[in-house]
Parts: C-alpha cells; sequence; structure tokens
C-alpha cells in the first residue's frame, strides 16, 4: 500500500539559491549604512530605485502572483527567501505589507472579483509600479479582532501606509480599495520604534470609501485579510531569521577579530558558550520559519499551526540575537553608527507585529487541544 509523504521540505531548492544569490548581491551592492540611518532619520527611510531593482528587476514583487495575472507564479517559499535577506540588510521595503500581505488578501478576494478589480491591481503589484497597503494595525494578528473601519475612524499603526499607492479598506459591507492620493483619504505620520518601517495613523472618509474600488462582500473580505494576515506572520518568521542570522554571523566575526589580553575575545569560554545557545536556537528557527513558508506553499491543513508554532518561536531568539549582537560588540555596538541598533529595533518591532508571540502560544495550545480557545493562559 502506498502512503503520502506528507513531511514538509525545509531544505532550499537551487532555484530558492538563486534567488538568494540575486537579492543579496542586489542589497549588498545597495548596501550604504550612513545613507540608511540618514534616511531612516528624516522619516523617509525608502530608496525608490532599490525598491524598483528588487520589485521589478528581480521580480519579487509578484511572487505569488500566478502567471495569468502577470506574475512569477511562485510561491511562499520563494518569497521567504527574499524576506529572510531584506532581514538580513534591515532593508527599509515595503516587501511584507504590499507583496505578501496585501497580495495575498487580493487573491483570497478572487470568489467575489466578478469586475476584475483584484486582478487588476494585482498585474500592477507584480510589476512594482504599485504599492498597496492593508490599513489594520501592524499588531493585528490573524485571529485578532479586526479594526472598526467605519467611515471617518481612525486606523493607528498601519506600516508602510506612507509609501502605498492604494489602500485595502474593510468597510461595513466588504472591501474596498481607495488610493491614498484620493480626496478624504488622510495619513499622519507616526513615531516607530523601528525607523526603518514606518507607521501611519490612516482615515479614509465615507467619500472616499464610496468612490473606491469593492472588490469582495463582507463574508469573503475578512477571510480574506484574515488570509493575508496569516500568510504575513508566517513569512514573517523568515524575516526575523534573516535578522538573527545576520546577528550571529557579525557578533562571531566581531568577537573572532577583537582581541583583548593578546586572545581574541571569542576565544574566552563564557562567549564561546553564549554563542554556540544563540546558534541552537537560530538553527531551530530556521526549522520553524521554513515550515511555516513550506505549509503556506502547499496549502497544508496545518498552515495555522506552523505559523502559530514559528511566530511563538523566532520573535524571541531574533530579539535574543540582537540584544547578543549589541552586547558582544561592546562599546562600539551602542554607538548610533554602528547598524546593531537597527537591528534590535526591527527585532523589537518584529516581535510584536502580526500578533505577539503569547497571543500565537495560545493559538497553538488551542490548536493541539491544550487548552480551550479563549481560555486565560494563566
Amino acid at each position: 500500500m502506498s502512503t503520502v509523504d506528507d513531511s514538509p521540505d525545509l531544505l532550499y531548492s537551487e532555484a530558492e539559491d538563486d534567488l538568494r544569490a540575486a537579492v543579496r548581491s542586489l542589497l549588498t551592492g545597495r548596501g550604504d549604512i550612513p545613507a540608511a540611518l540618514a534616511r531612516a532619520e528624516s522619516g523617509v527611510p525608502y530608496d525608490t530605485a532599490l525598491w524598483t531593482s528588487l520589485a521589478a528587476g528581480i521580480g519579487a514583487a509578484g511572487l505569488l502572483v500566478p502567471e495569468a495575472l502577470g506574475g512569477q507564479g511562485a510561491s511562499h517559499r520563494e518569497a521567504a527567501v527574499v524576506l529572510e535577506e531584506l532581514g538580513r540588510a534591515v532593508t527599509p521595503a515595503p516587501y511584507l505589507t504590499s507583496s505578501v500581505i496585501a497580495t495575498q488578501t487580493l487573491l483570497a478576494c478572487a470568489a467575489d472579483d466578478r469586475d476584475g478589480g483584484a486582478a487588476k491591481l494585482l498585474g500592477a503589484l507584480s510589476e512594482g509600479r504599485t504599492v498597496a497597503a492593508l490599513a489594520v494595525p501592524l499588531s493585528t494578528g490573524p485571529d485578532a479582532p479586526l479594526p472598526n473601519s467605519r467611515p471617518g475612524a481612525a486606523i493607528g499603526a498601519v506600516a508602510d501606509a506612507a509609501v502605498a499607492d492604494v489602500l485595502l479598506v474593510l468597510g461595513d459591507d466588504g472591501l474596498y480599495v481607495v488610493e491614498t492620493a484620493a480626496p478624504g483619504v488622510t495619513i499622519g505620520a507616526q513615531t516607530p520604534l523601528d525607523l526603518t518601517r514606518p507607521l501611519s495613523t490612516v482615515t479614509v472618509d465615507a467619500a472616499a470609501l464610496t468612490a473606491g474600488t469593492r472588490i469582495a462582500g463582507a463574508d469573503t473580505a475578512e477571510a480574506a485579510v484574515r488570509r493575508g494576515l496569516l500568510a504575513g506572520a508566517g513569512l514573517l518568521a523568515s524575516e526575523q531569521l534573516g535578522l538573527a542570522e545576520w546577528c550571529l554571523e557579525e557578533t562571531v566575526r566581531h568577537t573572532r577579530e577583537r582581541h583583548q589580553f593578546n586572545r581574541p575575545v571569542g576565544s574566552f569560554q563564557a562567549l564561546k558558550h553564549r554563542m554556540a545557545q544563540l546558534w541552537l536556537e537560530v538553527v531551530s528557527a530556521r526549522a520553524a520559519a521554513r515550515n511555516a513558508a513550506d505549509a503556506l506553499a502547499t496549502d497544508s491543513p496545518g498552515v495555522p499551526l506552523a505559523v502559530a508554532v514559528a511566530q511563538a518561536y523566532c520573535g524571541r531568539v531574533a530579539v535574543h540575537a540582537a540584544e547578543e549582537c549589541v552586547q558582544l560588540h561592546g562599546g562600539i555596538g551602542m554607538t548610533w553608527e554602528h547598524p546593531a541598533h537597527l537591528y534590535l529595533k526591527r527585532a523589537k518591532s518584529d516581535e510584536i507585529a502580526l500578533g505577539s508571540a503569547g497571543s500565537h502560544r495560545e493559538r497553538l495550545a488551542a490548536l493541539t487541544g491544550l487548552q480551550a480557545p479563549g481560555a486565560p493562559t494563566g
């Protein structure tokens, strides 16, 4: 009797390795930390030329979009590789928000997309001509209550709204596409912890919502938004993985080159143990992140479980790696000129993005039958 092997594939394919090499080469060539810091302090951290090269030149923006709609017809596994590299470089780019969350939300609207509005927008997103943002707070998890999006209500902490061309707004009767430049749309800047991922307060009045394009009815809209948030949470783990990998590699490099008492500080036993422990955590985070990406790519029934595991674990690892990077660099790690603080701030921001680790642990307990949904954790 034959059996079907449904075990996840955690290894990288040759195509994924080639994609990684292309993205890393692009980011390394544009990697200018002083310029990135200056842009972040100015409140406009994005390098539009870099985004154009990544989204359109490499074709990364269309990885999740089917070829029939103008995309690459790839999967979440390839998108995860891109996010790993963006995490390694703490790149200010609306990839997670536009090319993953908004794109996945639009794809989930296919059943109600009778006028082709979602399909048309997906084509523009895949070509890098348009950037979209889902008008929900960045902290909203896949199973969390969705914000009240009635006309005129302010929605805070919307990531990348400042650079978006269109917003996906959840109204009482469905999901709307609204241009950010339309009258009645207000986008106010907030001061985020992570300067490389700007947050905004978004307000859309009744006239702007009515003038927008309705792409899904109420029932489909909520399910589509939750699917987008689920994909975002699952692939956020890959960004956290890339961030943790850079912090570990940079810390090992620094402690190998930094000498005290005529010896590399990395040869001291206490520091060896700390870095060995961090390596074990990063390896485990890689397994969790790859499992989530593979589950999303294969549309496995275990997607919610894989995403909950990844987010319950990877956020903590990224923060720990960034903290160790700052501490083991000594005085230089505390300076504004060294990029370690950018990684720590991104790690702390990611830790509460798309649901906190605690909320994902609760979801994990409910999915595995260890706790009834909604029961207190104690």
